[in-house]
């Protein structure tokens, strides 16, 4: 991943999502490009057009805390996307890491967790590095799938979300999730440019998924904290659950992702039945399976 080419690809959907009208300037009739032109962008941020364009095409290593934020404002960058910027911006100067980090492993704390969260009827697992699942606990299994019985290198939000057919099926909004994900992936990349593995996986997903090419190519990151997903269950039918999404104190780059439910409600009772079938000696043969795509 070439991060100094990225930062202007970033900069450059960046400015193409702003309005000229929205930020002050007249019409001029018809635009060769969406958005903000250059040197608009440049005027917006007070820098000059042949340093924003140094900067965007990758010909300057360097830009000062205080460019970076006048160009957040002038892209009104939400939190997440100014992080971004931020990191990308950092790139060239962090001191190199190992390409392959070591993999990573939840502690017997948070295992003991995952299984009182199944007590308490909540789905819950752990995301590591690049979506990576690090942990989940029997009631997420049984709602997503057995990350724990696939191949260590299978064990990917990701990776199930773009290239296994089941997840289409599953996910009732599968777009909203597929771009979320995407979304995810990105500012994991902006975070650790020099991950090999991260960069490998990125070239998969880009071979193998014309979806994933699109919503990666719209430079869209996001922050995971909290919302609402609906799934089709094959087993208990249509339900919806609210996430949270916390990192784990003293955990580098791992986050509890937990599901519940409203009290006395249809998605409470499925995720009941769920927790039901899965603990029976029946569910290990009636579990939906996983149908990948060729690889």
């Amino acid at each position: 991943m070439d991060h100094l080419v990225t930062l202007g690809e970033f900069l450059r959907a960046g400015r193409a999502r702003v309005e000229p009208a929205d930020v002050g300037f007249p019409p001029t009739g018809r635009r060769r490009v969406a958005g903000l032109r250059r040197e608009e962008l440049a005027q917006l941020a007070g820098v000059s057009v042949d340093y924003y364009t140094r900067l965007e095409q990758g010909r300057s290593r360097t830009a000062s805390r205080a460019v970076l934020d006048a160009l957040a404002a002038a892209l009104h960058l939400d939190e997440a996307e100014r992080t971004h910027l931020f990191n990308l911006a950092a790139q060239p100067e962090r001191v190199h890491r190992q390409p392959h980090p070591r993999p990573q492993q939840v502690s017997t704390g948070v295992e003991q967790l995952l299984r009182r969260l199944d007590a308490a009827y909540c789905p819950a697992f752990v995301l590591g590095r690049r979506t990576d699942v690090l942990a989940g606990n029997r009631l997420a299994s049984a709602l997503i799938t057995d990350f724990s019985a696939l191949p260590p290198r299978e064990r990917n939000q990701a990776r199930f979300v773009f290239r296994d057919s089941y997840a289409r099926e599953l996910y009732a909004d599968w777009e909203e999730v597929a771009a979320d994900t995407a979304a995810m992936l990105r500012m994991e990349a902006g975070r650790h440019g020099d991950d090999r593995t991260l960069s490998e996986l990125v070239g998969e997903l880009s071979e193998h998924s014309p979806a994933f090419r699109r919503m990666w190519s719209d430079q869209r990151v996001i922050e995971r904290t909290e919302g609402t997903k609906g799934y089709r269950h094959p087993v208990v039918g249509s339900l919806t659950v609210s996430y949270q999404a916390m990192a784990l104190a003293g955990e580098k780059d791992q986050t509890l992702f937990v599901y519940t439910t409203p009290a006395d409600t249809a998605d409470e009772t499925a995720l009941r039945l769920l927790a039901t079938w899965s603990s029976s000696t029946a569910s290990l043969t009636a579990r939906p399976g996983r149908t990948a795509e060729p690889r």
